[in-house]
């Protein structure tokens, strides 16, 4: 059985022996069922035990089980994880839901899912200051995708007369859709037209090849660009989609006072804002990203997920004015907030207030950046040109030079004992807004200690060195 594959390896590993290449050939010809995103380049490790922000890889190029490594994450798994692995309270979470199992929709209502919802916009509620309950609604999605493609809905169907199915009096030329160059809001069909990459895009028919709306970009933190959009076509903008940090573009953080100034843009003239939050959800020492001095910044829309699930579950909520919606029906969906979800999300959001993780993610990530600055940065810079980041949530900007060598970069990095990941970066803008090349995100568990850090210092370092001397 298949059961006794798996604890025979375990057991071998927990006894310091090496995988028989039978056993290792087992998960090389179940991990080539698994559909390729990566053209045949997949990464050739297979994981076979995880704790915390350690996992153990079997490296399969040799095709035997000797070649074992220990790394420590420091991409969350998608930056999903903020828990790690085997966590106590993953445990419990699902001990506590098989003690009452249910499976209802959302057609009736839950008991869990009204206790969550209580919990976070009822009276008293965590988030109800953000979010009054007598203004806003929320929904569940499978993923952040999914969250984005009712995030779009929401905004195109708010132009209709949802009974006559007609363009609203005075929508008429809300034809404009503002986005961001190098955003990334996932790339299902509905939301393709979010992303302006031409790679993801070209020969796929998407909704805004009806021509009912436009897309447009502007170069992310450029306060005069905004400015200049809003005053040229601030009467045909039915809706803005923005990340507070440009995730995929590269770590991107926005100038003081930007995210607050399209805010007010967005409310002064009736134009929907929409907060793409899923990768910075409870990652920059706030629940959300969409924060400043000032405290909460207004949005209409906004969209969490990730960490949300705790790395147990794939996730999302889409929390909107309650004036927002679609057709009766429209948006029925099999995943909206079924019982272990509201379960997972409730669980993992008293956990993290119950331990002050997003107050010391602050300190955490005030180190990591320092220890990267001068001891990774300083030593190498023509591999790194600067780090960026705003909480658990950072980015190391790659050279020229070295943008053209990732695969080997990673490679090296991963056989020293740390497991990260590179970001495409924005490109090059419309606008002459320099992005620069692409980006090494580190965004780790919320568990990760200091000493993990200081030892991911220094297996970076190892893995810098080998990567020059090849």
């Amino acid at each position: 059985m298949p059961e006794d594959i798996i604890n025979k390896i375990l057991l071998l590993l927990q006894d310091g022996k090496h995988i028989p290449t039978e056993l290792v050939q087992y998960l090389q010809n179940g991990t080539n069922i698994h559909f390729d995103n990566y053209e045949g380049k997949r990464l050739p490790y297979i994981c076979v035990r995880s704790k915390g922000v350690e996992h153990t890889f079997i490296e399969t190029n040799s095709g035997t089980g000797n070649n074992i490594l220990q790394v420590i994450d420091m991409t969350g798994g998608y930056a999903t994880a903020c828990f790690g692995a085997d966590h106590d309270i993953a445990k419990q979470i699902c001990s506590h839901f098989l003690q009452n199992i249910r499976y209802l929709t959302d057609e009736v209502g839950d008991i869990g899912r009204a206790d969550l919802l209580n919990y976070l916009f009822g009276d008293g509620g965590l988030w109800v200051d953000r979010f009054p309950r007598d203004e806003y609604h929320v929904s569940g999605r499978n993923s952040g995708s999914e969250g984005l493609e009712l995030c779009l809905r929401l905004i195109i169907e708010n132009q209709f007369d949802l009974y006559n199915l007609k363009i609203k009096a005075g929508r008429e030329k809300r034809k404009r859709i503002l986005c961001f160059e190098g955003a990334w809001h996932g790339w299902t069909g509905g939301i393709l037209v979010l992303l302006n990459r031409r790679y993801y895009k070209i020969g796929i028919p998407t909704i805004g090849n009806s021509g009912d709306f436009l897309f447009e970009f502007l170069p992310f933190g450029n306060i005069e660009a905004l400015q200049n959009y809003f005053k040229n076509y601030c009467q045909e903008i039915a809706g803005v989609i923005v990340e507070p940090i440009l995730g995929d573009g590269g770590i991107i953080i926005p100038p003081d006072g930007y995210l607050r100034q399209l805010s007010e843009l967005c409310r002064q003239h009736n134009v929907i804002l929409a907060a793409d939050e899923v990768l910075t959800y409870a990652k920059t020492g706030h629940f959300f990203a969409m924060t400043d001095e000032q405290g909460a910044i207004p949005t209409d829309i906004t969209v969490i997920g990730k960490s949300l699930g705790l790395g147990l579950i794939s996730t999302s909520l889409v929390i909107a004015k309650r004036e927002l919606t679609v057709r009766a029906s429209g948006a029925v969906t099999t995943s909206d907030l079924r019982p272990l979800t509201c379960s997972v999300i409730k669980n993992g959001i008293d956990y993290i207030r119950q331990y002050n993780l997003l107050e010391l993610s602050i300190a955490k990530g005030l180190k990591l950046r320092h220890d990267v600055k001068a001891k990774i940065i300083d030593k190498y810079p023509h591999v790194f040109s600067e780090v960026r980041g705003k909480g658990i949530l950072n980015g190391l900007a790659l050279t020229e030079q070295a943008s053209y060598h990732i695969p080997k970069l990673r490679t090296q990095l991963i056989e020293n004992g740390i497991y990260v990941e590179f970001m495409a970066g924005a490109g090059k803008s419309a606008y002459a807004t320099s992005y620069g090349f692409p980006v090494m995100r580190i965004s780790p568990p919320l568990i990760i200690t200091s000493d993990d850090i200081d030892e991911v210092i220094r297996r970076m370092d190892r893995g810098i060195q080998c990567f020059i001397n090849q």
